[in-house]
């Protein structure tokens, strides 16, 4: 009776666990029986958490499927909203430069054989695609119509809606099929080939076209104005420094054009794209305007999707490379629009200095003796034009160090960025850092305060196992062990409570001790 046994009166379901594979019966005081446990009711349970678990996964799955199908929707919707407006536009374009070439055929064919014979070609690639839509489209279509209307006549009979049974014959139906696939596959061939033969014309009438790019540019820079040859100037010297300076300016223009040309020839041959991947990249950016809400989401996808053998970061690369080569482009039509108001402007100011010296030389003509004056004259108009010449070569170093200094701002601001970035990537990982400290050392805290709790719970037992020690012989021996459980079981729940409150899934030896010295 000293020792009593400790799974019969402290075994509880809540307390255990589900970990117990077998249930101790409670038909008598330290009884060693045990029941069995139903391994097949477990299993049962296990086979509905794996079911329910299943589903949960696939519910999972199909949200995300669902999610990407909406996602891939919506893309789809904003490309097709872009494209059907370029379609709208485009065609609005093709059928007014129709319009107008015809129009200007139709005024041009009576003064000149040559748009006589333009007309006449446009009229007979008409009749062609007359004729070709006759004999190669037409024939499908009508094919189409029929193998409908016999589906439809079958569907009908085998859905009971009709009682006569339409007669199909299949093996004549597949011949046709296969007669028109082989068919259009001759035309498609046909027209292929005649595609090629008209890309190679084209591409000899473009190499003969620019056979000669780098004289043609060159005349356009150093070709003297007509105004200033024409240009009627009392002094020679006058005349030869104007066109002089016109040189001058004209060679720096060209110059700067070149090197230009240069770089985006550097682009070019660093490129190991194919021309036609280069050509779909170009269009398909071109086609979402630069005000549109995620154009480059949008178009990344769309390039995605015709240029599938290139990788995103390919792509991203080559916009770099596009967005660079745009600006050097733009940067060659702002020199070309440049060197074309400054040619006019020295057009203008040379037959004015032009207008000047002739003044002057009739001052002379009219003054005899004021000779010295129309040297002074003549010294003046010269320093006007150095002058003009020195402010413009300040003015084109200007620009130069505008655009320097622009360089510069621009590679600075990157280089904050970046640094920017570093550190801001730095101080998360620090917080980060200090908080785990923080976190350990709370948990360190709480684990102490545990382990001082637990050891004061242990105190105390002990203590309580000593002073029951003491009282255990003091009972009277006509009490039976039934109704010493009834009258000490109430004060006995401490330790029950002390056991929840220290989470012990399992009894263990210190609290086993505990309770048999009791």
């Amino acid at each position: 009776m000293g020792e009593l046994d400790h799974g019969t009166l402290f075994s509880d379901p809540s307390i255990s666990g589900g970990d117990n594979l077998v249930v101790p019966a409670r038909n008598a005081l330290c009884s060693q029986k045990y029941k069995p446990v139903d391994y097949k009711h477990l299993y049962e349970l296990a086979t509905e958490a794996k079911m329910a678990s299943a589903q949960i996964q696939l519910k999972i799955k199909k949200a995300e499927q669902v999610s990407k199908i909406s996602k891939e929707q919506m893309l789809l919707q904003q490309h097709r909203q872009v494209w059907w407006q370029e379609y709208k536009r485009l065609s609005e374009s093709r059928e007014k430069a129709e319009e107008e070439m015809k129009t200007f055929l139709d005024e041009k064919s009576n003064k000149n054989n040559c748009f006589f014979d333009l007309r006449n070609l446009a009229q007979k690639l008409s009749r062609e695609w007359d004729t070709y839509q006759t004999n190669a489209l037409a024939p499908v279509w009508q094919l189409k119509e029929d193998l409908k209307l016999k589906l439809t006549k079958m569907q009908h009979y085998l859905s009971k809606e009709s009682r006569v049974k339409p007669k199909i014959n299949s093996a004549e139906a597949l011949q046709q099929i296969k007669f028109m696939k082989k068919q259009q596959k001759a035309i498609l061939e046909g027209l292929i080939l005649e595609s090629l033969a008209l890309e190679r014309e084209l591409e000899e009438f473009k190499e003969n076209a620019l056979v000669h790019p780098s004289e043609e540019k060159n005349g356009l820079f150093l070709a003297v104005p007509a105004e200033l040859l024409s240009l009627e100037c009392p002094s020679p010297d006058l005349k030869a420094v104007v066109l002089e300076e016109y040189q001058e300016l004209a060679s720096s223009c060209l110059e700067k054009l070149r090197e230009v040309d240069q770089q985006l020839e550097a682009l070019s041959r660093n490129s190991d794209w194919k021309e036609e991947d280069q050509w779909v990249f170009q269009t398909v950016i071109n086609q979402y305007p630069r005000d549109l809400q995620s154009r480059r989401t949008l178009y990344l996808d769309m390039l995605q999707r015709y240029l599938p053998h290139k990788s995103r970061q390919e792509l991203v690369a080559q916009e770099k490379a596009w967005d660079h080569c745009h600006s050097i482009r733009n940067q060659r039509r702002a020199l070309l629009l440049a060197w074309a108001q400054l040619r006019k402007a020295f057009v203008l100011r040379a037959v004015a200095t032009a207008a000047e010296a002739a003044a002057a030389h009739e001052a002379e003509v009219l003054l005899a003796a004021s000779r010295q004056k129309q040297l002074e004259i003549c010294a003046d108009l010269k320093a006007k034009v150095l002058q003009w010449k020195a402010q413009q070569e300040e003015a084109a170093k200007l620009e130069a160090a505008v655009a320097a200094r622009r360089k510069e701002r621009e590679d600075e601001r990157e280089r904050l960025q970046r640094e920017q970035e570093t550190r801001r990537r730095a101080q998360d990982k620090e917080k980060l850092k200090k908080y785990w400290a923080e976190k350990e050392l709370k948990w360190q805290e709480q684990e102490e305060r545990d382990l001082q709790h637990l050891e004061e719970l242990r105190k105390l037992m002990a203590e309580q196992a000593a002073k029951d020690k003491e009282r255990l012989p003091l009972l009277p021996n006509q009490i039976q062990p039934e109704q010493w459980l009834t009258r000490w079981r109430p004060r006995l729940g401490w330790a029950l409570g002390a056991r929840r409150s220290l989470s012990c899934s399992s009894p263990c030896s210190g609290c086993t001790r505990t309770v048999k010295s009791r």
